[in-house]
Order: C-alpha cells, then sequence, then structure tokens
C-alpha cells in the first residue's frame, strides 16, 4: 500500500488539466477546463475540469480525482494510478507493506516465476544451449529486441541444468514441485523439467506478475505446445497472453484485437497494434471474455483464414456476445495468418484491415449468401441453423433483434416464423440439461469448459455423465479403443461411414467451414468424447498419459482415465462396436427426421408432401435397426 501522506502529497503537486488533457481536447473557460466527455463520447463541452480539485460531466454524472480519471480511463489500478501522476509530479511514491492484510500470499509463487523465466531468458541468449531457439527465432524474423520485450527463453535439454540453478538459489524440489516446474514420471521416481527443450514464453496477469509458461516443442513430438500446469496463480481459462501489456491501449482504444497465438501477438505488437491479446492455446472462455470485459466491450477477432481459424472465430464471437461485447471480425486473404499478414505486408495494411472489421453476424451471412445457402429449401434451413446459435448467444436485446431482423431478410421468411424458432430452441434448452444436446443447432459442452454444474474452481467429481442422446455407444467404441487398440482401424472404419452418409445427406457445404458437426469426429455428439477420440485419432491409443492430457480439456481427461481403468468391460469387442454403430446410426436418422421436420414450416405446397413422405421413409428405416428412440437423460 501507499501511505496515505504520501497520496495526499502527490494529490497536491498533480496536474489534473495537464494529465486529463492528455486525453481530452480541454479549453479553459474562466477558471475551469471544459471538453467532450470520454466516457460517454460526448460532442459538447459537457466535461469539467477544476486544477486542484477534480473533474465532472454533467451529462453522464462521472465525477472523480485524478487517481479516479486514470482508473477508468486506463485501467490502472488505484496504486499504478498514484505512481503515474507521482512520476509527473516529481514525488518518488513508495509503497509499505500492508498494515491489515500482510502481504499477498501469492508473492513467493510470483518470484519463482519470475526466476525461472529470468534463467530461461539467460539460456535463450548466452552459450550454445539455446543456439537451436535463436536459429528457430531468427527463422520467425524475432529480432532479439522483439524477443526480450515479451521476455522470450529457453527450457534447455538437460535434465539437471534448471534445477541446480535454482536449487544455487534456495529454491528447494518440493517449490518446484508445488509451482509444476518439476514433474514426477509414472514409471520411476526421478523428478524432471516439465519444459525441455522449448522455446519459452512468459505468462503474465493483467498486474504484470508472471504466473506460468507457454513451452513450443522446437524437435519432434508431442505436444507441440506445452503450458504450465495449473495452480494458484496460473489458471488458462482466466488468464489472456499479454493482457498487462495490452490493458492500457486496449482501455484507450476502446476495443482489444483478440488473436489465436503466442507469435501472432507479437508479430501485431511489432507493427503498432498494442491492445493485442490471446487465449491460452484453447477456445476462447467465458472466464477470459469476463475478464476482458473490465477494459472493454468491442472486440476484433482476427483470427487465421483457413478453415479451424473460421471455426475459432465463430466460437469465440458466440462467446463474446454472451457477455454483452460488440464483436466484429477481420478477413484475411486465403492462406494468411495475423503473423505472416503482418510480416509480409506491414503495419499500413495491418491498421486497414482491423480498420475494415465486420460485424461478426453480417460476416457470417455474407458467407452464407455467397455459397448459395439461401437458395434452396433444405439448404435455407441449414443456413438458419448455423446463424441461431450467434444470435442466442447475443446477450444485448437490441443486438438480438437486429439479428433476427437480419436473418429474415436474408432467408426471405417472416421475422415471426424465425422468432417462434429461437423461442422453440430457448425452451428445449431450459429442460435439457446444459451438458449436451441431440438437436442441431443446439450445441452441447465445449470441450475447454469446465463440466456442468460444477462450480468454478473446484474440480469435477464422480464420474462423467453425459446427456447426449445414444452417448453410452459413444463411450463403447472410445472404450474397446483404448483396452484393445487392435480394434482402433475397424472403429475409425465405421465411424468414417457414418460421418459420409451423414455429409451425403446434408449435401455440400462449399464456402461456410464453421459447422461443428462437419468434419473428423462429428460422428460424436458429446463434446467431451469427440475430443478424446479425435486425440486418439492424432496420437494413436498408445501415447503416453501426459501427451495426451496437454491435448484434452479436464473432462476428457477424466473420461480417458476412467475409460483406461476397465479393461474387463468389454467381453466381446466385435459385437460391442456393432451395436454401438447401430445405435449411432439410429441417432443419426433420428436427427434427419428431425431436421425435415423443421423444414416443414417454411415449405409451401407439393414440397411438404415431399417431405412427408421422405420423413416416413427414415422412420422406417429406423425401425428397421431395432434400436430404440431416445427418450428420457440416461446415464452412460
Amino acid at each position: 500500500m501507499i501511505p496515505d501522506e504520501i497520496v495526499q502529497q502527490v494529490s497536491d503537486q498533480a496536474d489534473i488539466v495537464a494529465i486529463v488533457g492528455e486525453h481530452v481536447r480541454l479549453k479553459k473557460t474562466g477558471t475551469v477546463w471544459r471538453g467532450p466527455c470520454p466516457f460517454h463520447q460526448g460532442k459538447g463541452p459537457n466535461f469539467s475540469v477544476v486544477p486542484g480539485k477534480g473533474y465532472t460531466c454533467f451529462v453522464c454524472g462521472e465525477k472523480g480525482s485524478v487517481f479516479t480519471f486514470l482508473q477508468k480511463r486506463l485501467g490502472m489500478t488505484f496504486v499504478e494510478a498514484v505512481k503515474h501522476v507521482g512520476a509527473k509530479a516529481g514525488v518518488e511514491v513508495r509503497e509499505v507493506e500492508r498494515r491489515k492484510e500482510g502481504p499477498d500470499p501469492r508473492e513467493p509463487m510470483w518470484e519463482l516465476q519470475a526466476t525461472v523465466g529470468a534463467y530461461f531468458e539467460r539460456t535463450l541468449w548466452e552459450g550454445p544451449a539455446g543456439a537451436d531457439a535463436r536459429a528457430y527465432l531468427a527463422s520467425r524474423d524475432v529480432s532479439r529486441g522483439l524477443a526480450e520485450t515479451f521476455g522470450l527463453g529457453f527450457a534447455p535439454r538437460d535434465l539437471q541444468a534448471m534445477r541446480s540453478h535454482l536449487a544455487t538459489l534456495g529454491y528447494t524440489d518440493e517449490r518446484l514441485l508445488a509451482a509444476g516446474l518439476l514433474v514426477a514420471r509414472d514409471e520411476g521416481p526421478e523428478l524432471r523439467p516439465r519444459f525441455r527443450d522449448r522455446l519459452t514464453v512468459p505468462i503474465l496477469d493483467a498486474s504484470g506478475h508472471t504466473v506460468g509458461f507457454g513451452g513450443r516443442l522446437l524437435g519432434p513430438g508431442e505436444p507441440k505446445y506445452l503450458n504450465s500446469a495449473e495452480s494458484e496463480v496460473f489458471q488458462k481459462g482466466k488468464l489472456l497472453f499479454n493482457l498487462g501489456r495490452a490493458r492500457h491501449a486496449i482501455r484507450k482504444a476502446e476495443q482489444a484485437v483478440i488473436v489465436e497465438g503466442y507469435f501472432d501477438v507479437i508479430r501485431l505488437h511489432s507493427v503498432g497494434v498494442e491492445g493485442v491479446v490471446a487465449p491460452m492455446g484453447t477456445a476462447l472462455t467465458e472466464g477470459q471474455a469476463e475478464l476482458l470485459g473490465r477494459f472493454t466491450r468491442q472486440a476484433v477477432l482476427l483470427y487465421d483464414a483457413d478453415g479451424p481459424g473460421q471455426k475459432a472465430t465463430f466460437r469465440a464471437a458466440d462467446v463474446l456476445l454472451a457477455k454483452g461485447f460488440e464483436v466484429r471480425v477481420v478477413t484475411l486473404p486465403e492462406g494468411e495468418d495475423p503473423d505472416t499478414f503482418a510480416r509480409t505486408q506491414g503495419a499500413e495494411a495491418v491498421a486497414r484491415a482491423i480498420a475494415g472489421a465486420m460485424d461478426v453476424f453480417d460476416r457470417k451471412v455474407q458467407l452464407l449468401e455467397r455459397a448459395g445457402w439461401f437458395g434452396d429449401l433444405q439448404r435455407k434451413r441449414r443456413a438458419l441453423d448455423r446463424l441461431l446459435p450467434t444470435i442466442r448467444a447475443a446477450s444485448d436485446p437490441v443486438t438480438r433483434d437486429l439479428y433476427l431482423a437480419r436473418a429474415a431478410d436474408a432467408a426471405g421468411i417472416a421475422r415471426e416464423v424465425l422468432l417462434a424458432e429461437l423461442h422453440t430452441v430457448r425452451r428445449a434448452n431450459s429442460v435439457r440439461p446444459a451438458a449436451g444436446s441431440a438437436t442441431r443447432g443446439t450445441p452441447g459442452p465445449r470441450p475447454d469448459a469446465p463440466d456442468a454444474a460444477v462450480p468454478s474452481g473446484r474440480a469435477p467429481t464422480g464420474p462423467y455423465r453425459s446427456t447426449v442422446e445414444q452417448a453410452s455407444a459413444e463411450a463403447d467404441l472410445l472404450r474397446v479403443m483404448l483396452t484393445q487398440p487392435i480394434w482402433l482401424d475397424r472403429i475409425v472404419e465405421e465411424v468414417g461411414k457414418l460421418e459420409e452418409e451423414a455429409g451425403a445427406d446434408d449435401g455440400a457445404d462449399a464456402g461456410v467451414d464453421w459447422d461443428d458437426e462437419a468434419g473428423p469426429g462429428a460422428a460424436f455428439r458429446d463434446d467431451v468424447f469427440r475430443a478424446l477420440y479425435l486425440a486418439l485419432l492424432d496420437l494413436g491409443p498408445d501415447v503416453p498419459p501426459e501427451a495426451l492430457a496437454e491435448r484434452l480439456p479436464p473432462a476428457a481427461v477424466r473420461v480417458y482415465e476412467e475409460l483406461r481403468g476397465e479393461p474387463g468391460a468389454i467381453v466381446d469387442a466385435r459385437a460391442t462396436i456393432d451395436g454401438a454403430v447401430r445405435k449411432l446410426r439410429g441417432r443419426a436418422l433420428d436427427a434427419r427426421v428431425r431436421a425435415l421436420e423443421q423444414l416443414l414450416p417454411l415449405a409451401a405446397g407439393g414440397e411438404k408432401d415431399a417431405l412427408t413422405l421422405r420423413i416416413k421413409r427414415l422412420a422406417d428405416e429406423k425401425r428397421a435397426l431395432g434400436v430404440p428412440s431416445w427418450g428420457s437423460v440416461r446415464r452412460r
């Protein structure tokens, strides 16, 4: 804390007119200074600054001291504001220990992480151990000055180097284990560094404390990127890379630019985009959106131009819209990502791209229109299925109403029809648990999200239970993959057939690549099961558990451990696979029937008769499989 007498001294010597004048165009009127209010973007001279006292806006009611102004305008803490003003006033400001609360209990962890960061940074630039990392940075056109701005470092391959160095500074193995910097392997008692042979990126919290690291593997192996383990100071779902450095620029510009990766942030910063942040290697979470909301309610998404980047863009947009953000998206040229675009095109091109960002909903409609999705009945239905989640996500009622009108106009249907559809889906969501969904356009839990109904900050307990239709069949396939990997190819082949059948029924998705039901793993409707399936597909069932865990959300890691621990649960693998595939095929037929039933309100005349006939044929096909329809929520 700062002693009261120092705060008063800084306040007495502060030139509030000069400080506020850096952000507001002020003009002297008598003994006060007036200008447009920066808090409600006023136009008239309703914002008054009185030397030696404070400021007041007579329209929006904002008022306070010079410290309050800096806190609200630039997102500073009170201590930061006092120090900032003290520096300008020539008053030395020193903090003393808190008189009542005592030191923050996290300080030892912050100190340790910062010490390790300094060690990694020194290893990068001094001696032969960091040569490969230096060459990698050079290949990405990252200068030493830029690397030092972000504190980039290198974790050596040597098992004892970091541990020995920290021991000389008094850090015990117990402290390093508690911080996740050392890990104990299942196969033996030897302790190993969590980060080895990796370029390291320090992760700072919003106040500038080093809380962990991201590490990029330079040689072959998995995972390519590795984050610090979750701890009292590092919770990746509640951190944004570069926010501590970017928050003042975000507050000043009244918008944040969000990208996907560390090097996207570093590159954009190098070309003058200071208010840029990135999630911690996962999809944007609600916690990260809430954190960003302390500084702005306007976000510009600047993700890769490929299919996965497009999907990530729209997922992030829905999370932000639900938190009351205005969301715009930048469309990069095909094949570009923010890093390469900024590197090759330069600062002016990046600035133009950000300035030209369009509303996320308009971008969705634009993609659908260009691909001809509003041209026929069935694709129009699917187009609306892609638009409804974003309409539902918008928490601002005005934004939601504008989106409804835009979608109805694009599809050429009455707004009342679309509104009824929106309400129908909402009612379904209100009675169905949030952990999953069996209907198109109603996504289940994101793999990066915590388990449903688990309070924030508490680890989920008990066996995982899915509420997705026929999720037991998905679990059976995963159990066979993990306990009897000889059947892996058979399962992949059968799942591929299911996905091909779904793709053939839905038709081509040309020009629209954000559908969560498309692509590998689409046969798995439970997001947790799908995440595990895709990881096993990519890495194989014999991958070391720690490598697989780095690719999975906590819920999927829990499912992995549960299923791997049931080797005797599968008596007849062939029969289990056949039964599971039959159930999933029946579920797909149910979904197609529901999708056709949703087309009926949009159809007219003979179209309705054709749809009714097709629905009957699909229902007959489902009955022939001999599998029950899904009714109430079932436990896996």
